[in-house]
């Protein structure tokens, strides 16, 4: 399954560059992170609480920053499994500078499986959608409550 869009940030590519490579900043703007620990050097160990309609469930995944050019670009790379199956994704995200504000383009590849897989392709784009505006919210969030 793609997703991609383009979302605004009150930020300039610089800060939201460095919110989006800050592991505390992203388990807070991740939907249903619960845990993310370094394992490595740009890689993480995470704990997340997520569902689709009626399969929900906790998955332990591993989550890599790849390609990190500041403040232009990364490839996010995110692993994992639980109960209800498993999710696998990689996601590009380029920074443009849009007069003050960043635009954020992302572009990238889920693939589920195991129970999970078996609610749909529909819903589990409309739940995809879904996480990617609330993590988007959260960043807009952390960008205002950070700023200095």
């Amino acid at each position: 399954m793609k997703i991609e869009g383009t979302e605004k940030i009150n930020a300039t590519r610089e800060r939201v560059f460095d919110l989006l490579t800050d592991p505390a900043i992203l388990q807070k703007c991740i939907p249903g992170c619960e845990q993310m620990e370094k394992i490595g050097d740009n890689q993480y160990s995470a704990k997340l609480s997520a569902g689709v309609g009626p399969v929900k469930g906790v998955f332990t995944a591993t989550v890599s920053m790849q390609d990190l050019r500041r403040p232009d670009h990364y490839k996010l790379v995110v692993e994992g499994k639980g109960q209800p199956g498993f999710v696998k994704g990689s996601g590009e995200l380029n920074f443009v500078d849009d007069g003050g504000l960043t635009q954020v383009q992302y572009s990238g590849d889920v693939n589920v499986g195991g129970l999970l897989a078996s609610v749909g392709q529909r819903m589990i784009q409309g739940a995809a959608n879904m996480m990617s505006g609330k993590f988007f919210a959260n960043l807009e969030n952390e960008a205002k409550s950070t700023d200095s």
